[in-house]
C-alpha cells in the first residue's frame, strides 16, 4: 500500500442511525412540530453517535465508520457537503431548516425527489445538478462528529458517498448536462476534502461506489479509474478505501485495483469473490471482504465465510473482513426481541450479531479456525436446524401453486372488464379515490399499545378500529369522493399486516430500520412456506362498505412488495416465494369478491426495488414478478376492478412490467416528477386505467386547488379522460388529518373543475 496508513482487519461499512428504540425518530419530529429546539435535538444526535461508536469499539472492530450518522439522508447530506443544494432552499437562513427543507419541503418550497436507494427499501433525496449548480466544499458536518469521534478515543474511518455514485444518482434540471459531465469539476472538491481530513491527522477514509455494481454508467470501468487515478495521486490524503455493495464490480473491479488507492471492499455475499482471487492488480492493496450479509437477517454460515477469507488472502497484500454493506438495512440488536421460538433465534444475525460474526471471522482469519471453533459448531448447529425444519416445506401449497399455474388462469381482455366494471359502478369521468391509508392518528396509536400491553381486549380493540373507518368513511362522502377507502386503521404496517397473519412470517416487536427520514419499519422474517390460516381482511372491508352506498377498495398489498420489505428466506429461489404469497392474496381477492366487494387494490409500490442491477438479471426477474401479480389477482371475475399502485421508484426501465401487469387501473407516483411517467406508459402501449398523483403526500405543504387542476390538465395530454383517475401519489398514514381533509377538498375541486371544461 502506497501510505504508511496500518490496514485494519475489522469493520462495517457503516451503521443505523435511527436509534434502537427510535430516539432520533421521536427526535426530529419533535423538531419539525416545535416542541424541541436545535440544542436538544443535537444532543439526541450525539448521544447515539456516542454510544454506536463505543460498542462498535468493544465488540472489536479496530476501524469504526463515522460520518454515517444524518438527519435524513447520506446522499442528501452529501449535496450539503459540495454545496449542491437547489437554489430555491436557499433563502432559508437557518442552516438546518434549510436542509429539511430540501428533503420534505414547506408551504413555499417543493422538496427534491425522492426514490430508492438501489434495490432497497431505503429512500435517498434525488441532488439537483443544474446549470448553476456551484460546487464548493462545506465540512462542518463532518468535522464536528470527526472531533467527536477523535475525543471519544474512537479509530475513526470518515464515510462519504463517492463522487461518481453522487453524480450518477443526481437529477439534471433547468436544461443542465447529464450531471456526470461534472465529475472533474466535484472530483475537486473530494480532493480538497481529502487535504482537510489529512491535516487533521486521519489515517483512512472511505468512499462509497455502489454504481459501480450496476449497469447505470456505461464508462463507469473508465471513470472509476479516471477518478480515483487523480485523488490517489494527491499528494496530500488519507489512505483511501473505495467501498462498493449490493451486487459484482466486473471490469471495474481491476480498473479500481490499477489506481493508487490502498483499499476495495468487495461484496462477496453478492458474488465477486472469483473475480477478486483474477486480479493480479490486487496484490498491493488491503481487500475489504463482505462476507458478512449487511442487508438480510440471517446468520452467517462462519465455515463457508471463512473459507472464502482464506482464499483471498493469497490474492492481496492484506485481507479485512467486514459486513457487506453498512448494517442500516438491518435491526440493531436480536436481544430486543423476546417472543421468538429458540429455533428461529439461532438462525438470526441483526446488526449487532454481525458485528460480532465480522469480530470472530477476523479472528479466525488471523489466528486459525481453532481460535473460534465455538463460534463455528454454533453456526453449523443453526444451519443444520434451519434445514430440518418442516415449516420451510408446506407440499399442499406447492402443490396448490403447481395446479392454478398449470390450468392457465386469466381474467379476460381489459376491453371486455373495463366494460362489466363501468356496467357494475357506474363511475363519473375522472373517478377521485386515494391510495388506502388515512392518517394514524394518536388514538390509533394508543389503542394498539394498550392491546399489546393488555389494557385492552381485542373486543374493544376492535370497536374503537371501526370508529375510526366510520370516521373516514364520513369523511370521505363529505369530502365527495367516489371510490372510498376505509383508511387502514388496524394495520400498523402494509406488510406487517398482512405477516402477522400468515404461516411462514416471524414479525419482530422491535426490528426498526429506517425507510425515509424518520419513517421508519419493522420488515417481517420470511422464514418458511407461506399459507394463509383464513381472510386477513374481509370483516374490516365488509364494515366499512357496509356504511357506505359508494364503492370501498379492498386493500392488499402484492406479493413482490410483501417479499421487498421482508427480510426473504434464501434458501430458495425469490421467485417461489413470490409465487407462495401470491396464492396467499389470491385466496383473500377471491373471498373479498364473495363478500361484495367490487374494488380491489393489490399494492406493488415495491416492484423496481427487486430490479437486479445488471442488465442480464432484469428480464428473469420482471417475468417471475409478472408472474405473481398475475397469480394473486386471476381468481376473481371480470366485473372486479383491480387496482393496482407504485411510489417513488424511477419508473423506465420496468414500465413495460408495469403494462404486464394488466391491473384494470394503475395509481402511481407523478406529482414530483411532473407527469413524466405518462408519456412512458404510453410508448409501451399502456391502454388500462391509470390514476396519476396529483400532488406529493410526503410533504406538509397543502397544495391548492390551481396546482392539482394544472397537474390534471397535464395528465389528459397523455391519457384520454375515460382512463384518466384522480388520486394523490401515496397513502396518507403520515400526514395529520387537517392536512388531509384540506389536500382533498382541493383534490376533488380540482377534478371538478376540469370535469367541467
Amino acid at each position: 500500500m502506497s501510505t504508511t496508513a496500518a490496514p485494519f482487519t475489522a469493520t462495517i461499512l457503516g451503521s443505523p442511525r435511527i436509534g434502537p428504540n427510535r430516539e432520533l425518530k421521536r427526535a426530529v419530529e419533535k423538531y419539525w412540530a416545535g416542541r424541541i429546539d436545535r440544542a436538544e435535538l443535537a444532543a439526541v444526535a450525539a448521544t447515539l453517535r456516542r454510544d454506536t461508536w463505543e460498542s462498535l469499539v468493544a465488540a472489536g472492530l479496530d476501524s469504526v465508520p463515522v460520518n454515517t450518522f444524518s438527519y435524513y439522508d447520506q446522499v442528501l447530506d452529501t449535496a450539503v457537503l459540495v454545496g449542491a443544494l437547489p437554489q430555491r432552499v436557499a433563502g432559508v437562513a437557518d442552516e438546518l431548516d434549510r436542509y429539511f427543507a430540501a428533503a420534505r419541503g414547506n408551504d413555499a418550497i417543493a422538496p427534491l425527489e425522492m426514490t430508492k436507494w438501489f434495490d432497497t427499501n431505503y429512500h435517498y433525496i434525488v441532488p439537483e445538478i443544474g446549470p448553476d449548480t456551484a460546487f464548493s466544499l462545506n465540512p462542518a458536518k463532518v468535522v464536528g462528529e470527526l472531533d467527536e469521534a477523535v475525543a471519544q478515543g474512537v479509530p475513526a474511518r470518515p464515510v462519504f458517498v463517492g463522487p461518481i455514485t453522487f453524480l450518477a444518482l443526481a437529477k439534471a434540471v433547468d436544461g443542465a448536462d447529464t450531471p456526470i459531465t461534472r465529475l472533474d469539476e466535484l472530483v475537486g472538491v473530494y480532493a480538497e476534502l481529502l487535504e482537510l481530513l489529512a491535516d487533521r491527522g486521519v489515517p483512512w477514509v472511505q468512499l462509497d461506489e455502489p454504481v459501480l455494481v450496476t449497469d447505470g454508467l456505461q464508462n463507469a470501468a473508465e471513470l472509476a479509474e479516471r477518478t480515483y487515478a487523480r485523488l490517489g495521486g494527491r499528494a496530500k490524503r488519507p489512505a483511501i478505501f473505495v467501498s462498493t455493495y449490493f451486487g459484482e464490480l466486473t471490469d471495474s473491479l481491476p480498473a479500481l485495483a490499477r489506481t493508487p488507492v490502498e483499499a476495495i471492499g468487495v461484496d462477496l455475499v453478492a458474488g465477486n469473490s472469483s473475480a477478486v482471487a483474477a486480479a493480479p492488480e490486487l496484490a498491493d492493496k488491503l481487500v475489504v471482504a463482505g462476507v458478512v450479509d449487511g442487508r438480510n437477517v440471517w446468520r452467517t454460515d462462519l465455515e463457508k465465510a471463512l473459507g472464502t477469507l482464506a482464499a483471498l488472502a493469497g490474492s492481496a497484500e492484506a485481507v479485512a473482513v467486514s459486513t457487506s454493506c453498512s448494517t442500516l438495512h438491518v435491526p440493531y440488536t436480536l436481544d430486543a426481541e423476546h417472543d421468538i421460538d429458540a429455533a428461529l433465534r439461532s438462525w438470526l444475525a441483526f446488526g449487532f450479531e454481525k458485528v460480532t460474526e465480522v469480530v470472530a471471522l477476523s479472528r479466525g482469519l488471523r489466528d486459525g479456525r481453532e481460535a473460534i471453533g465455538a463460534e463455528i459448531a454454533a453456526s453449523d448447529a443453526a444451519i443444520a436446524s434451519r434445514k430440518a425444519d418442516p415449516r420451510l416445506n408446506n407440499a399442499a401449497v406447492r402443490g396448490r401453486i403447481s395446479e392454478i399455474v398449470a390450468s392457465g388462469a386469466q381474467r379476460g381482455p381489459a376491453d371486455q372488464r373495463r366494460a362489466a366494471q363501468q356496467d357494475r359502478l357506474n363511475l363519473p369521468a375522472l373517478p377521485t379515490t386515494t391510495i388506502g391509508s388515512y392518517p394514524q392518528t394518536t388514538a390509533i396509536r394508543v389503542a394498539r399499545a394498550e392491546l399489546r400491553s393488555g389494557k385492552i381486549d381485542a373486543a374493544e380493540y376492535e370497536r374503537r378500529m371501526k370508529a375510526e373507518i366510520a370516521d373516514v368513511i364520513k369523511l370521505q362522502e363529505e369530502l365527495g369522493l367516489d371510490v372510498l377507502v376505509h383508511g387502514e386503521p388496524e394495520r400498523n404496517d402494509m406488510v406487517q399486516y398482512f405477516a402477522e397473519q400468515l404461516d411462514g412470517f416471524f414479525a419482530t416487536q422491535n426490528g426498526w430500520v429506517q425507510s425515509y427520514g424518520s419513517r421508519c419499519v419493522r420488515p417481517p422474517i420470511l422464514y418458511g412456506d407461506v399459507a394463509r390460516p383464513k381472510p386477513m381482511t374481509v370483516d374490516w372491508i365488509t364494515y366499512a362498505q357496509s356504511l357506505t352506498d359508494k364503492p370501498v377498495k379492498g386493500m392488499l398489498t402484492g406479493p413482490v412488495t410483501i417479499l421487498a420489505w421482508s427480510f426473504v428466506r434464501d434458501d430458495q429461489p425469490l421467485a417461489e416465494t413470490a409465487a407462495q404469497v401470491a396464492l396467499a392474496i389470491r385466496d383473500e381477492t377471491v373471498d373479498l369478491e364473495s363478500a361484495g366487494i367490487a374494488i380491489i387494490q393489490v399494492d406493488e409500490p415495491a416492484l423496481r426495488e427487486l430490479l437486479p442491477l445488471r442488465s442480464k438479471d432484469k428480464e428473469p426477474y420482471l417475468r417471475w414478478a409478472v408472474d405473481a401479480f398475475r397469480l394473486s389477482t386471476s381468481g376473481v371475475a371480470d366485473s372486479t376492478q383491480i387496482h393496482t399502485h407504485l411510489c417513488y421508484s424511477e419508473f423506465g426501465e420496468v414500465i413495460g412490467a408495469i403494462a404486464e401487469l394488466d391491473a384494470d387501473v394503475t395509481s402511481i407516483e407523478a406529482a414530483r416528477s411532473h407527469m413524466e411517467v405518462l408519456g412512458d406508459l404510453n410508448a409501451v402501449g399502456f391502454s388500462n386505467s391509470v390514476g396519476p398523483g396529483v400532488y406529493d403526500i410526503h410533504s406538509p405543504r397543502v397544495p391548492g386547488i390551481e396546482e392539482m387542476a394544472t397537474s390534471l390538465r397535464e395528465a389528459l395530454e397523455a391519457v384520454p379522460a375515460e382512463r384518466l383517475w384522480v388520486n394523490p401519489d401515496c397513502g396518507l398514514k403520515t400526514r395529520s388529518t387537517d392536512e388531509v381533509t384540506a389536500s382533498l377538498q382541493n383534490l376533488v375541486a380540482a377534478a371538478e373543475e376540469v370535469r367541467a371544461g
